[in-house]
């Protein structure tokens, strides 16, 4: 029993025999490893067994790259793909050293590796270049939103986010499908939530466990959607028995966006598909550790009123009404106010304007700091 993986073939030698035995007995064609091997390791063991092997990473990218519909998604699983792809290649062309030649000889599979590899970084200096200009646009996609109440929906994949917000918009153009990663690229809506609140809705992509840092990084333009929100809807199936495992690696790769210190309200969701001793069992579970949660289902009749609710309340309380008294010729000032707080009404009183305005309290601290009085 090995305490670690081997640093040559992942597995020791005893488990790679028991592995080329199962290959002979099922007539194997392909071993896919459930965690990412180096290029070293994925090579020594297919010379070792003789068959195609596929680790977690590759695996998940191919599910990826069949999932992107948008030119955005198809560069960034491109992108990821070419990187996870680079130091992989001298393994892809060992089918040619054989020709390789002697001392002060360039044989083919040489040149073409270098080949390659020149094409392949070239490419990848363009994606990235190509995204730059992405991340720019999203850059002022959010600051014309910045007055409004700002959500996004983040969770395991396959937890029913894109269901959350079809239902949540009434929006059957929302697409939605029981699949891993149906969703890679960002969807926002705008929501009426009742008492004449309102918020922008973002869909994101699904996250899963141990995934390849190849796609964090391709898609991280598109999660720092995640990071600019004003609430995180953490969606989780309810009727999955590994949801806290599932509830962890969320909270990591948010850790790892930099959007840990977003406020976050849990959302259990899919409650439809427990019988009602399992539904308040659970809530007894989770009582303790996570007592904001809500529990949901975005299939049922009037299921998502719970969350409704919720997100009333939350911009109620993230984006409280204040009475704001500023110098009707203060025009800086009252730009601002309108770009970025939500004017509920206004009336004159002499030569001051009185608003009464849904702000953020970082706004509120600047309309104090540039001469306004806010109650």
């Amino acid at each position: 029993m090995l305490d670690r993986p081997h640093p040559g073939t992942y597995l020791g030698k005893g488990k790679i025999e028991e592995l080329r035995t199962a290959i002979a007995d099922k007539q194997a064609t392909v071993i896919i490893f459930d965690d990412e091997l180096s290029p070293a390791q994925g090579r020594n063991v297919e010379d070792a067994l003789g068959t195609r092997v596929v680790d977690r990473a590759e695996l998940i990218l191919d599910i990826f790259a069949t999932r992107a519909r948008t030119s955005e998604a198809k560069m960034q699983v491109e992108l990821a793909q070419l990187e996870y792809t680079l130091p992989r290649l001298t393994r892809m062309w060992t089918h040619l050293e054989k020709f390789r030649g002697g001392i002060g000889m360039r044989g083919p599979g040489e040149t073409q590796l270098e080949t390659d590899r020149r094409l392949i970084n070239n490419r990848i200096k363009l994606l990235k270049e190509r995204l730059i200009d992405v991340l720019r646009a999203r850059v002022v996609q959010r600051q014309s939103r910045r007055n409004e109440f700002r959500v996004s929906l983040v969770g395991y994949t396959n937890a029913g986010k894109s269901s959350v917000l079809r239902a949540l918009a009434n929006d059957p153009q929302v697409f939605v499908e029981d699949r891993l990663f149906a969703t890679l690229d960002p969807l926002t809506r705008e929501v009426k939530l009742g008492e004449h609140q309102k918020a922008l809705v973002t869909d994101t992509v699904g996250f899963i466990r141990k995934l390849p840092h190849h796609l964090v990084a391709s898609f991280r333009a598109t999660l720092e959607e995640v990071a600019e929100s004003d609430l995180l809807l953490h969606v989780i199936d309810a009727s999955r028995p590994t949801w806290e495992d599932q509830l962890h690696v969320v909270d990591q790769v948010l850790g790892e966006l930099g959007a840990g210190e977003t406020p976050v309200l849990q959302v259990f969701n899919k409650i439809d598909r427990l019988e009602h001793d399992e539904l308040l069992s659970l809530q007894e579970r989770v009582r303790d550790s996570l007592p904001e949660s809500i529990f949901v289902s975005a299939l049922a009749e009037d299921g998502l009123e719970p969350l409704r609710r919720a997100l009333v309340s939350r911009v109620r309380t993230l984006r409280p009404v204040a009475e704001v008294r500023i110098s009707a010729g203060d025009g800086r000032l009252l730009a601002e106010l309108h770009r970025e707080g939500e004017v509920i009404d206004q009336r004159s009183e002499d030569s001051v304007l009185v608003l009464h305005v849904r702000a953020t309290q970082a706004l509120i601290g600047r309309l104090r700091q540039g001469g306004a009085t806010v109650s």
